[in-house]
């Protein structure tokens, strides 16, 4: 069986897993190359797969599989597009070619006739000569009974019109069309056994053709009436492609549905009120079931013709965009402008779900309902999502950045405003006011765009709500002092007022907000765009699974996005406090190469302690540690990682100064023993308080071991000569921690061996004065 299947599903296989792009003739042939093995008569696919699959994890078949269902779907939509694109251009080429065919068969009709009449005066001059040259009594008989034949056919001639006449009026059309289809066998056999002359035959088929149009009529004006009944209209439909007018027929019954359902919408008139899913219900309706009747006439009528599916789904693409024009014009425009996507979204999803009904009869018009709403919902989502950036930006501009639960609100219907009922009281966010205004409008905002998943605006959706939460953490980097002069980095700033926060406390609840929106609440919020309910069927079931197992990868993405924003916001902060720690308020430097190279100068060796620099940054820590303590409950891990960032930016603020640096490398005055003791000490102070606050990072540790190693390349001297044992600097860190912390000296100024970091502390500390030696 693998050796009959084609070499185009055998290279629909293969290219996922080759990935190959023919770009030239050269590449061509590689191509070419490549797909011999699919064109061998005794080619595996599944063992193909199999042998590609071996060498591949979990991980990258699930990927294998993911970009399968991606290309799947991109390959569907392109062939619909392009279905589409010619549609008209088939249609109109196949309607040509049915009215070509019934103009033939009129010629043909007409050639006939002419045909006939020539014959028959021919074989009238020719029955004349015979009659006067034929006389005798032995023909006499034979005349006779002729003479009695023919008069039988011409009585029944005689009598065919006003048999017709009285079958149209009575309305009798079964037996017309029987007398008709009896007509023209009559007149073919009497054309056959010349048993009519050229000028009855002529008048029999002019009769003919003239009832039958005459009936056609009839039956076209009854289809047309808007009293004829469904079984009266397939009836009509159905005896006129009896009579040889099948385009006519097809036409007429779809103009009866159109008529019929005009009629109908009369007495349907839009609310004056902005909600429109009552006009838009009543009005679908209306539409869809004409259209779903009329897919079942044309289908009864014309149960193989192709031709006339293909009418039919292009006049149900037309009235489909007429409904749409009608929604959008009394209903859809209105909740757009007015920001209202609830009442948007149930007015596309009411459509939907009746066109949905169609596809059971083979008509795919969902794509037309959301081409032509897509702008109208497009528009009520932006003006949304301006909405609540307007109203979080008006309330930051007077907000105190004081952390607070969420008051006991619900929203307008009835919906509570922040967790599940089943959580109860567990859990509560503690946000400002701002951020808590914000929260509540988003969660109001995702309980109305669930109907937007099917309409692939998922995506969109989250895009604008990550413009959104940016435009706010902008906001919230503007609130940090100093940050007026970044404010021209930041995008969608604008000329935006929003109230400074002058303390640390508030500005870490800066930081509160955005990391407990973008880590809990939004990502939260935003499950509800996954696509887990209003399952109907099992087909519905796996479809759904797989566009939510689609969603996961997307919304994952989108939860790294908001972290990176941020991040941006964390950065600045931890900038800020740094820079306020190595300068003062005159621009002096806290952090110079003096404050080392000056000691050796000194006649008394001074008093060992940590620079007070490194002691104000401790200081900083371990209070804003405090604070931390009660804003970031359950979420400690984002403290860490904040002073594990303001740790990074002032050592490495240290590792990139270049006058810092070229005063210790290549000044006039060299950094002598007890200079580099200092240094050495104020290095130790910042791995023991980190390792200690579960905050050193191996990123910090190795720009602490760099920059130990370049100050003693610069001095020129051996470390283990100058320098005492690790363990002083040891004690005298653990000294200064527990005096700025208020805590008692460990016994033996025992260090926390249980931190992760605090054995690569040590070893990197002795690695250093190793290599300093050697």
């Amino acid at each position: 069986m693998s050796s009959g299947r084609s070499s185009r599903s055998r290279a629909a296989v293969g290219a996922p897993i080759g990935s190959t792009v023919v770009a030239n003739g050269e590449e061509a042939i590689q191509l070419g190359d490549k797909l011999k093995v699919f064109k061998t008569e005794g080619f595996d696919p599944d063992g193909y797969i199999l042998s590609k699959c071996q060498t591949m994890n979990e991980k990258e078949i699930r990927h294998l599989c993911s970009y399968l269902q991606d290309l799947k779907k991109a390959s569907a939509e392109e062939m619909r597009r392009s279905v589409y694109a010619n549609y008209a251009a088939f249609i109109r080429t196949s309607k040509e070619i049915s009215d070509l065919e019934g103009e033939l068969l009129s010629i043909r009709n007409l050639l006939s006739t002419q045909a006939a009449l020539i014959h028959g005066l021919a074989e009238g001059v020719n029955v004349d000569s015979l009659s006067n040259g034929s006389e005798g009594s032995m023909h006499h008989d034979t005349d006779d009974v002729e003479d009695k034949e023919l008069s039988e056919i011409q009585k029944w001639c005689m009598e065919f019109p006003d048999l017709l006449d009285v079958l149209l009026a009575e309305r009798r059309v079964a037996e017309a069309l029987s007398a008709l289809d009896e007509g023209d066998q009559v007149a073919d056999e009497a054309e056959e056994r010349h048993t009519l002359n050229a000028a009855e035959l002529s008048a029999l088929r002019t009769a003919i053709m003239h009832y039958r149009q005459k009936l056609a009529d009839q039956l076209a004006e009854a289809a047309c009436q808007p009293s004829t009944c469904g079984v009266e209209l397939r009836a009509a439909a159905f005896a006129l492609k009896r009579l040889g007018d099948a385009p006519r027929a097809h036409s007429l019954l779809l103009s009866a549905h159109y008529q019929k359902y005009q009629s109908s919408m009369q007495n349907i008139r839009p609310s004056n009120t902005s909600y429109g899913g009552a006009y838009t219900a009543a009005l679908s309706q209306i539409v869809f079931s004409a259209i779903s009747q009329a897919a079942r006439d044309s289908q009864a009528v014309f149960v193989e013709e192709t031709t006339y599916a293909s009418e039919l789904m292009v006049w149900s693409i037309d009235q489909t965009e007429k409904f749409a024009r009608l929604v959008k014009r009394n209903a859809l425009a209105s909740s757009a402008a007015a920001g209202g996507l609830r009442a948007a979204a149930e007015c596309v999803q009411i459509a939907l779900g009746h066109c949905s009904l169609l596809e059971e009869q083979g008509l795919t018009l969902c794509p037309v309902i959301l081409k032509l709403f897509m702008p109208s919902v497009e528009q009520a989502l932006d003006a949304n999502l301006k909405r609540i950036e307007e109203s979080t930006a008006a309330l930051a501009a007077a907000d105190d950045w004081v952390l607070t639960y969420a008051p006991a609100c619900t929203r307008a219907s009835g919906r509570a405003s922040n967790v599940p009922l089943s959580s109860g009281i567990a859990y509560q966010p503690k946000l400002s006011s701002s951020a808590h205004r914000f929260n509540t409008m988003v969660q109001d905002f995702f309980e109305d765009v669930g109907p937007l998943v099917t309409m692939q605006l998922g995506g969109r959706t989250l895009d604008g709500l990550f413009q959104v939460f940016k435009s706010y953490v902008n906001l919230l980097i503007n609130a940090l002092p100093g940050s007026m002069e970044d404010e021209e980095n930041l995008e969608g700033s604008g000329n935006k007022i929003v109230r400074m926060a002058e303390t640390e406390d508030q500005q870490i609840a800066l930081l509160a907000n955005a990391s407990l929106l973008a880590d809990e609440l939004l990502p939260r919020a935003a499950m509800k765009l996954a696509p887990m309910y209003q399952v109907t069927n099992k087909d519905d079931t796996r479809k759904r699974v797989s566009d939510r197992q689609n969603r996961l990868p997307e919304q994952r993405e989108w939860k790294r996005k908001l972290q990176r924003s941020v991040d941006g916001l964390r950065d600045i902060f931890c900038r800020q406090h740094a820079l306020d720690l190595i300068f003062t308020e005159d621009g002096d430097s806290n952090l110079s190469a003096d404050m080392y190279i000056d000691m050796d100068g000194n006649m008394s060796e001074p008093e060992w302690a940590p620079s007070l620099i490194f002691q104000a940054l401790f200081a900083k820590l371990n209070k804003m540690a405090g604070i931390a303590a009660d804003m970031f409950v359950g979420r400690e891990r984002f403290a860490t990682l904040l002073f594990m960032r303001l740790t990074e930016t002032v050592i490495i603020w240290l590792s990139e100064d270049q006058s810092f640096w070229e005063d210790i490398e290549d000044g006039s005055r060299s950094l002598g023993p007890l200079g580099l003791k200092q240094f050495y000490l104020d290095m130790e102070f910042v791995i023991q308080f980190s390792s200690q606050g579960r905050y050193l990072s191996r990123h910090l540790n190795q720009v602490i071991k760099e920059i130990i190693e370049r100050a003693i390349s610069a001095t020129g001297m051996d470390p283990d000569s100058v320098l005492p044992d690790d363990e002083w600097f040891a004690d005298v860190s653990q000294e200064t921690i527990s005096r700025l912390s208020g805590k008692g000296k460990a016994a033996n100024g025992e260090r926390d061996l249980n931190s992760p970091t605090a054995s690569v502390s040590a070893q990197s500390m002795s690695s250093v004065r190793s290599h300093g030696s050697t």
